[in-house]
């Protein structure tokens, strides 16, 4: 998350920062308690007021499955879907196009995705290249790829 949000702000790209949760506060990977914009709930409906959605995985899939039936993770999914159906700009890494292609956003699209998440992606065409930005959907394997990703990212929303 770090990453895409130094990179926004270094570039001139406004941002606000969304927990999958039903709470702002929240913890890192780290465990560093950080205390976000809103709640994912408040963005479903708002889609008109923002550009791109990005999805920083971070920990997401074994924490996803211990709350997969949470109102915020079927937020989550609304969200992506509402997103990706209208042509907004769809951004994550790791098992983010996993999510994006459960949200049926990713069907036919390349996408980079951890390999341990590419069996998962059912509909989108996964790869193993570092990044991939196909249409709408800008995907990197790793956090380590965000790097080659990040330069399009900021092209694609400057």
């Amino acid at each position: 998350m770090f990453q895409y949000l130094e990179a926004f702000y270094e570039n001139g790209i406004p941002y606000r920062v969304f927990a999958v949760s039903d709470k702002r506060e929240t913890k890192t990977n780290s465990g560093l308690a950080v205390t976000v914009d809103d709640v994912i709930a408040r963005l479903k409906g708002h889609i008109a007021e923002y550009d791109a959605v990005v999805f920083a995985c971070g920990d997401a899939v074994p924490v996803f499955a211990r709350h997969a039936q949470e109102q915020y993770n079927q937020d989550l999914f609304e969200v992506l879907t509402e997103f990706g159906t209208s042509g907004k700009w769809l951004i994550g890494h790791c098992a983010a196009a996993m999510f994006f292609d459960q949200a049926g956003v990713a069907a036919g699209k390349r996408v980079a995705v951890h390999p341990l998440a590419k069996s998962a992606v059912q509909s989108g065409q996964p790869t193993d290249e570092p990044f991939e930005a196909d249409g709408n959907v800008l995907t990197a394997q790793t956090e380590h790829a965000l790097g080659q990703l990040l330069p399009v990212l900021i092209e694609t929303l400057k």
